[in-house]
């Protein structure tokens, strides 16, 4: 790590603190922090009472890196190039996607990034007890609707490109996983019910296996007020018509689908046994694939939380998601 001499320490040093490179960046302490010490994004001189000062190419650096992630660049995949090719990707990006800049860049996507920057570096460091304990701040902060609505699904898609570019192993996915599960099954819990709430079963298909995004569906289902009947992963159509009866309505999270006509199979199966007019919700990326499918009428399928919990204020309202063909009404 780079000293200061003696005369520096003496004279007055020109160079940006890292408060300054924050306000200049839009990023927080925290991220400049993670990205210079994982990522070895810069290395700034520290004076004798070290503390961090950035010169401007640093400061330079990092706004590079700042702009670059907004357009979708991963840290990992960026923090490596040199300034002056730095530089052309974002000029390049810049050409390229136009119109993904002017309205993408608020508080609250900056926001989303840097939670996922830092639950990131926790996961591959293999600290679970840190990642907690930066969502759970996240939650006093910023609230439990942003939390379910914005930032988890933020991270977990952060996580599924980190593993799709084989810069995460199984045990940090399942460790930020089973992290994120036992944050949002403790919301579920903690909501008090009241009572005569409508029902909601949640849960996902057989040959399912990913859980965290039917907790996200119970969580803000009970926050809007729903008693939750939560059965978790992998469960049979069968099954799960036995446990709807008494239900308002049903939820089934469907992320990745190894054989997508089973999955069909099984969606269908629930919904050809419910009664007509329960209301059958399924959300997720491969539920959005599966949307097209012929075969699967009167399934709401939602693009997100936001309209997963919208759908379900139209259930608790009485309406009808199904029209006199039995197709679920689009909004």
């Amino acid at each position: 790590m780079n000293k200061l001499s003696k005369a520096d320490q003496v004279s007055p040093v020109v160079g940006h603190t890292i408060s300054v490179v924050a306000e200049r960046t839009g990023l927080s302490r925290d991220v400049l922090r993670v990205w210079e010490r994982r990522y070895k994004a810069v290395e700034p001189l520290r004076t004798a009472g070290g503390q961090r000062l950035y010169s401007d190419e640093e400061l330079q650096r990092f706004q590079l890196l700042a702009e670059a992630t907004r357009r979708g660049r991963s840290i990992g995949s960026v923090a490596a190039l040199s300034t002056d090719a730095l530089a052309k990707l974002v000029e390049d990006d810049e050409a390229a996607r136009p119109q993904a800049i002017a309205p993408g860049v608020t508080v609250q996507s900056t926001v989303h990034r840097e939670v996922a920057e830092l639950a990131l570096a926790h996961a591959l460091a293999l600290d679970g007890s840190s990642l907690d304990r930066e969502l759970r701040r996240t939650i006093a902060r910023y609230g439990l609707p942003m939390f379910l609505e914005d930032i988890v699904p933020a991270l977990m898609h952060r996580i599924g490109d980190e593993w799709a570019a084989g810069r995460l192993s199984i045990p940090h996915e399942h460790l930020t996983s089973s992290v994120v599960l036992g944050i949002l099954l403790e919301a579920v819990r903690a909501i008090p019910e009241t009572p005569g709430a409508p029902r909601l079963l949640v849960a996902t298909p057989a040959g399912e296996q990913h859980v965290v995004g039917a907790a996200l569906i119970a969580a803000a289902a009970a926050l809007d007020g729903w008693s939750i009947l939560f059965l978790g992963a992998n469960v049979p159509a069968a099954d799960l018509v036995m446990a709807a009866n008494g239900v308002s309505a049903v939820a089934l999270s469907i992320v990745s689908t190894p054989d997508a006509r089973d999955t069909v199979r099984e969606v269908q199966a629930v919904r050809a046994a419910l009664p007509l007019r329960m209301p059958l919700i399924a959300g997720g990326a491969a539920a959005l694939r599966l949307d097209a499918e012929p075969g699967l009428p009167g399934v709401s399928v939602c693009r997100d939380i936001a309209e997963a919990r919208a759908v379900l204020a139209r259930v608790a309202r009485g309406e009808n998601l199904l029209g006199a063909s039995g197709v679920a009404a689009k909004r």
